[in-house]
């Protein structure tokens, strides 16, 4: 895993499968708008694995207009914070 500098607040970082960002710890609307950022700036690729403190209702329809699909995965196996919502975003054209 390769694990980059912070972005603003937040860090970002690429595994051999997607773009990870973190946005856990940021106070709403700022994790929608570090991710909206994200996409629309190109730095995401085809897939976006997001790191939330809570499910991001508001941003499933911003999501839908720019052509990404999402889903939220189950938490991993040790996984440190058990009210972690993790989402991975698919580019629908990719």
């Amino acid at each position: 895993m390769k694990r980059a500098q912070p972005h603003d607040s937040y860090p970002i970082w690429r595994t051999p499968e997607a773009v990870h960002i973190d946005v856990r710890g940021l106070q709403p609307p700022e994790p929608m708008v570090a991710i909206l950022r994200m996409l629309d700036f190109g730095e995401a690729g085809s897939v976006v694995i997001a790191h939330l403190d809570r499910e991001p209702i508001f941003l499933y329809p911003e999501l839908d207009d720019r052509g990404w699909s999402y889903e939220i995965m189950p938490p991993g196996v040790g996984a440190g914070n058990v009210n972690e919502v993790i989402l991975r975003l698919v580019r629908r054209d990719a």
